[in-house]
């Protein structure tokens, strides 16, 4: 009799395994062929790779891999920096001159500040830190990809520290800087690749004065693109702070004159902060001659604070959402997070204390400047600083209450490392004396923060 290969068999199931079937009766047909399953084996590993690849295509910030869990233990992880047992600034006597005493050595804040550190932001590239840059035998390697991001904060001197950097370095092959504009081609000394990401350099890549969250989270891509290459790089990420009621003055001076920064991008986990989120401050183009209590009023004005903000991880305190976390919480997490990422700099200076900023700057590099570093500290900020009612500087104060701690903890910070680097100089003395001073080159490059070209024009761009 022929066999029915065609026929079902019907199995009555009288245990547990019937609760997961609709019936307690199933079928046994026949295998389907080997060739067939591995096809469909072959195909879904497609659709899985093209998945995987379409996925970090599209969140290749990993904004997606960014969950509300590993926000909470990132923020939690560096509010340890707020808790730092650091001495008072005003304790450490230093006034820039080279002759600054600190019982601190680097392995106060700085070994602290590895120590508390140690989880990488999860979003991005923060570069290489200044613990990485102590070892005897390092060198900012020119030839190699090494490359320079320099986080520009507005009126901290940025300006012209940025032209000291295209202008003044000695290099063997210098930066070459096209007249009428504000670019310079810095290349490295063997091919046409940039060693320094900046707005005179490379021009505002990631957004007109792009801060740490978006910087992080963008270099590497545009670099890329102006390249046309993938490569592996090592960044090194430096700034410059300022003394922050001096700073917010002289940002209230600019914007009186009519500037403004509307170029600002406010990037974060992969989007623009809204209107709703960043409401303007003023209607029109511009708040010409607004007064100070206006300014210091609008509660939106990121002037407040600025530094903070702008040295801080920003996914940590959900961007721009205010309502993301109470107002108390976010200060103290955005605070701690820009405590560690500027302890974690390869190099930051500070406007009050250049020639020190200098030579910290030369000492880690093993870069020299081809011109000294020119202090100016009477300033028209200094002088509207001292002019101001007891009660709007106690409000400036107030508003700028993060970047107050802030500073302190650089100032700190900057006196350990130039006093670390000078126990390590055998001609410190003579180094010190004569920064700047390379017999073929003359001419002072004056680093005024309140100058005409720096202050004086409409430009958005300062």
């Amino acid at each position: 009799m022929p066999v029915d290969m065609h026929k079902n068999v019907s199995v009555q199931v009288d245990s547990d395994f019937a609760l997961l079937l609709p019936s307690g009766v199933y079928e046994i047909k026949k295998m389907e062929p080997r060739s067939k399953i591995r096809t469909i084996i072959v195909f879904c590993l497609f659709l899985a790779i093209a998945g995987i690849i379409g996925f970090g295509y599209f969140c290749q910030d990993q904004v997606c891999a960014l969950s509300k869990r590993a926000v909470i233990l990132q923020s939690a992880d560096i509010l340890a920096y707020n808790e730092l047992p650091l001495h008072q600034a005003n304790g450490i006597n230093g006034n820039g001159n080279g002759n600054g005493n600190s019982n601190n050595n680097v392995g106060g804040i700085t070994a602290m500040a590895s120590k508390a550190s140690a989880p990488q932001n999860i979003i991005a590239n923060s570069g290489l830190s200044y613990e990485d840059v102590l070892n005897d035998d390092f060198q900012f390697d020119m030839d190699g990809h090494d490359v320079m991001v320099f986080l520009h904060i507005q009126k901290t001197g940025g300006t012209s520290f940025g032209r000291h950097l295209v202008r003044d370095l000695d290099l063997k092959r210098p930066c070459e800087c096209q007249r009428q504009r504000k670019r310079c081609y810095c290349f490295r000394p063997h091919r046409n690749e940039n060693w320094l990401f900046s707005r005179y350099s490379t021009g505002w890549k990631c957004g007109l004065h792009a801060d740490w969250t978006e910087l992080t989270s963008c270099v590497d891509v545009e670099l890329d693109k102006n390249e046309g290459e993938t490569a592996k790089r090592r960044y090194f990420y430096i700034s410059l702070l300022r003394e922050p009621i001096s700073r917010y003055m002289s940002e209230y001076r600019h914007v009186r004159r009519g500037a403004t920064w509307k170029g600002s991008r406010h990037w974060c986990l992969g989007r623009q902060a809204t209107a709703t989120e960043l409401p303007a401050c003023y209607k029109g183009k511009d708040w010409l001659d607004v007064d100070l209590d206006q300014f210091a009023g609008c509660e939106s004005n990121l002037a407040a604070n600025r530094q903070t903000r702008m040295l801080a991880d920003l996914a940590l305190v959900g961007c721009y959402n205010k309502s993301s976390m109470p107002a108390h919480e976010r200060d103290r997490v955005m605070l701690a997070s820009a405590k560690r990422n500027l302890a974690a700099m390869a190099y930051f200076g500070l406007t009050e204390y250049q020639k020190m900023s200098q030579y910290i700057f030369e000492e880690t590099f093993n870069l020299r400047f081809a011109i000294p570093f020119e202090q100016h500290n009477a300033t028209i900020s200094a002088t509207a600083v001292q002019n101001l009612r007891s009660d709007q500087r106690r409000r400036i104060e107030k508003l700028n209450s993060l970047d107050i701690e802030l500073y302190a903890f650089a100032k700190t910070l900057l006196f350990q490392r130039f006093q670390h680097l000078k126990s390590k100089d055998a001609n410190f003395n003579q180094r010190y004396a004569n920064l700047g001073n390379i017999f073929y080159k003359q001419g002072v490059t004056e680093f005024n923060w309140d100058s005409n070209v720096e202050d004086g024009g409409l430009s958005t761009d300062h």
